[in-house]
């Protein structure tokens, strides 16, 4: 891969989980971001922890070579009126574009599953109707148009236990959407959660990638989690995510089809997992050797 257009950054997950603010409560901002740069990492995302103020946190981070390349953003386009939605997308927006960033990633969390402890991931996820997924895509094609004039791109974020979360609502999302407006943040972690092939995936979809996370999965918790008809957040408790070369994943057919496509953007780093089990430096560092070994970056 061309480093040069190539760019790798940690998701501050491993750190301290913003869903189960437990996992991780003694480790710092501080100690999340100089770990980053010291595992060798440019880049990351925006976790709880983080100063909201770009005056302070922008000089937090440029002293240790990192900056923000994309912040999740909860979507409610299926169940709140547009405006509201639209406001508080343009106010994470210029935060973003503060901080130097070029991507946005929203994820719709109308009824999402994905962090309530008492519903099954499995089946309990969101399932939109005709007029829901509707509203979610003109919506998105509206903030995206929005994102566009701001010289950002939006990068929509399919997750487990929302109603874009497999690859046939990926399909439809993507065919209901502007390709000039919105793109797909594709996520190898979800894909293979959703018991989907994420090789298969970016093949079909790689056209429309704006933004890659990088995330394994290990098979044997999976199966665990699944005869359990467990939440999504016990299952991330349990360790059913890690980082790219400890789980199941085929990370080079996964980094050979973005190189053979002339990707350019961010590669992100992301397991959420408990730090008290997975120091989230050693993996933080071991994740870096595993991409350099396959990718040249």
């Amino acid at each position: 891969m061309d480093k040069n257009k190539v760019k790798l950054a940690m998701a501050p997950i491993g750190w301290t989980n913003d869903d189960m603010p437990d996992l991780g409560k003694e480790n710092s901002f501080q100690q999340c971001v100089s770990e980053m740069a010291l595992a060798g990492y440019t880049g990351s995302e925006v976790g709880s922890k983080y100063p909201k103020d770009p005056a302070v946190l922008k000089p937090m981070l440029e002293v240790r070579g990192i900056q923000i390349c994309n912040q999740w953003y909860s979507s409610f386009l299926a169940s709140k009126p547009y405006g509201e939605v639209e406001k508080d997308f343009r106010e994470q927006l210029m935060f973003l574009k503060a901080m130097g960033a070029d991507v946005i990633g929203p994820s719709e969390q109308t009824r999402s599953c994905q962090g309530d402890l008492k519903k099954s991931v499995f089946s309990g996820k969101a399932v939109f109707t005709k007029d829901e997924f509707k509203a979610v895509c003109d919506g998105l094609n509206k903030l995206g148009a929005i994102a566009k004039s701001e010289g950002m791109k939006l990068a929509f974020h399919h997750h487990m236990g929302t109603g874009i979360q497999t690859m046939e609502e990926v399909d439809r999302f993507l065919n209901d959407t502007d390709p000039d407006k919105v793109y797909l943040l594709f996520d190898s972690g979800h894909f293979s959660f959703s018991e989907e092939d994420p090789v298969a995936a970016l093949k079909k979809y790689i056209s429309r990638v704006g933004h890659v996370h990088l995330k394994d999965m290990r098979k044997d918790v999976f199966a665990e989690v699944k005869a359990k008809d467990s939440s999504f957040l016990d299952a991330v408790r349990a360790g059913v995510f890690t980082v790219p070369g400890d789980g199941s994943v085929d990370f080079p057919s996964l980094f050979a089809i973005l190189d053979e496509n002339n990707y350019e953007g961010w590669m992100v780093v992301e397991a959420e997992q408990d730090p008290a089990k997975a120091n989230p430096f050693v993996y933080a560092k071991n994740a870096r050797a595993y991409i350099k070994k396959h990718t040249g970056i």
